[in-house]
């Protein structure tokens, strides 16, 4: 089973700076949607509808964009997308803004500058790598519980919950690349009277 992997900021994010006499803000913020990574650009727009740019880009699997809104070609939008790639991040939107100070950066600086804020915002808000877990129900009687219990401890599974009526119900997650071998323990340790069910799967830290 091929597991999938996301690793994208933890929180949604800010950090500031000055560079002669212009003021960076990085923000940035977790997203699974291209119209969740636009709304979150207008929402920052909305915010600094005072500000003199608001650069944008975001990484969501596939779909890449980046915005200069209005720095010259290749000194804003691009520079953000290339410190979110090289963080390594998807499913992530940074948006800079800047208020003009007065001073001319020059492109160099323009880049220095953007991709400072857009560096300063991921670290702000942290790296997360969310794995995928297959969730289950396993349904067994009191002699097997801890035998069970056994088992799961050696597996990389969360229990969500337990029920104790007139037989025990564990609702568990089981990393998806290790829920066969899971699977198969089960079958062995109860000479196939116990299989898990299948109920989803979802991503967790």
């Amino acid at each position: 089973m091929e597991e999938k992997n996301l690793t994208t900021v933890g929180k949604e994010a800010s950090a500031e700076f000055t560079e002669k006499k212009s003021v960076f803000i990085g923000y940035t913020a977790p997203v699974q949607s291209a119209e969740e990574a636009e709304e979150f650009i207008r929402k920052i727009k909305k915010k600094h509808a005072d500000a003199r740019h608001n650069v944008s880009a975001y990484i969501i699997g596939n779909s890449v964009r980046y915005s200069d809104d209005g720095e010259p070609k290749g000194t804003g939008g691009v520079p953000v997308l290339e410190v979110i790639k090289k963080s390594g991040v998807d499913g992530t939107v940074v948006v800079v803004t800047r208020y003009f100070g007065g001073i001319l950066l020059g492109a160099a600086g323009l880049v220095r500058a953007y991709s400072k804020a857009a560096a300063m915002a991921i670290e702000e808000a942290g790296i997360v790598t969310y794995r995928e877990y297959t969730e289950c129900t396993v349904s067994c009687d009191y002699a097997l519980y801890d035998k069970l219990l056994y088992d799961i401890g050696r597996r990389t599974v969360i229990t969500d919950n337990t029920e104790f009526s007139g037989n025990i119900v564990l609702h568990l997650a089981v990393l998806s690349e290790e829920y066969e071998a899971f699977e198969k323990a089960l079958h062995s340790m109860t000479n196939g009277k116990i299989a898990p069910v299948k109920t989803g799967t979802r991503l967790d830290a």
